[in-house]
């Protein structure tokens, strides 16, 4: 189903990229997989997993059996993976990271002032692209993108001030991940229905469907940022708690109020832990605060709120289908 996906997209998001000047262009390229610091096709890479474009058109599709609903998805489509690449750069050089998708981030090969600025273009591009889009519902849905962009931006602010402060809350980190995931997946729902035709309140419940669904992700995006094989989620073990980073699972063990979690925020005041025997230790003290189990909870919860807003939104039974098993791929997937 998301090669399927893949396969549509790709070819508008290549033609997409290739209006951008040589200087981002080949970063671009380097980050989205496509070839090798030098821009050469050898060294090409995984792209990722394309999940936000797969929600589009299989929520167009779900909203109006029809011919044309892929095609009038394709620029929304499009423009969700721009915008998505664009906040994985700015991640990557916000969380000092050196890996992604199992070789090194853009920002380590071509320099963090080149990453952030390619990141600022395919924004750009992203809204260039979706006014272009033959359907009436483009002004809308640039609103519905700009939304999304915004409070994307913001989640990744709350993101930035809560590794800084000490009084830790989960509301907060919550509503942090709700920003930085949750929302630009309901945005991709919302821009799939808007896109083939769907009315307001369709609109709206395959939107929270899409927020669910995020939040479900990050859930467990940020499980497999501690307990993650490196073989497979292409970045180091233990690589959220090398870096300190306040993740959902680790804000729960945080603010536990256990022996565990006194001694956890003990492990993270002294700075970043040093040695393999601290990142296992601290991992066993998320793990004993009930923080590993406490997220995986809220995951399969989260995906049972989508499912009933998916349900909500009446949607095409094959389309259904598929989307119920993205979905359930999002939450049970191992990379």
């Amino acid at each position: 189903m998301l090669s399927d996906c893949r396969l549509l997209v790709e070819p508008a998001l290549r033609a997409a990229v290739e209006l951008l000047p040589a200087s981002t262009r080949r970063i671009a390229g380097y980050h989205l997989g496509w070839w090798d610091r030098e821009g050469n096709t050898g060294g090409a890479a995984s792209s990722g997993k394309a999940i936000r474009s797969a929600l589009i058109l299989l929520t167009a599709q779900a909203t109006r059996a029809a011919a044309d609903a892929l095609p009038a998805a394709l620029p929304a489509a499009v423009a969700v993976e721009l915008v998505h690449n664009s906040s994985l750069l700015h991640d990557d050089v916000i969380d000092n990271d050196a890996t992604r998708r199992h070789r090194p981030t853009a920002w380590t090969v071509f320099g963090v002032g080149d990453a952030i600025l390619t990141g600022n273009a395919l924004q750009m591009l992203a809204c260039d692209v979706l006014s272009k889009g033959d359907s009436q519902a483009v002004l809308p849905a640039l609103r519905i993108l700009g939304d999304a962009v915004q409070n994307l931006l913001d989640g990744q602010c709350a993101d930035l001030d809560l590794e800084r402060r000490s009084d830790i809350d989960l509301d907060a980190c919550a509503a942090m991940a709700r920003g930085k995931t949750g929302v630009l997946m309901g945005c991709a729902t919302a821009l799939g229905c808007l896109m083939a035709g769907g009315g307001a309140e369709q609109v709206e419940h395959f939107r929270q469907f899409g927020e669910h669904v995020g939040l479900a992700f990050q859930h467990t995006d940020d499980l497999l940022g501690i307990w993650g094989a490196p073989e497979v989620t292409g970045k180091p073990v233990y690589s959220d708690l090398r870096n300190r980073k306040k993740s959902l699972p680790v804000v729960y063990a945080l603010t536990s109020d256990t022996p565990a979690g006194h001694e956890l925020a003990a492990l993270f005041q002294r700075g970043n832990p040093e040695t393999h025997r601290d990142l296992v230790r601290a991992a066993a003290l998320v793990a004993e605060t009930g923080g590993r189990r406490w997220s995986q909870v809220q995951a399969d919860a989260e995906l049972t709120s989508a499912l009933r807003q998916l349900k909500s939104a009446a949607p095409q039974k094959t389309a259904e289908s598929e989307l119920i098993a993205l979905a359930r791929l999002v939450v049970h997937r191992d990379h």
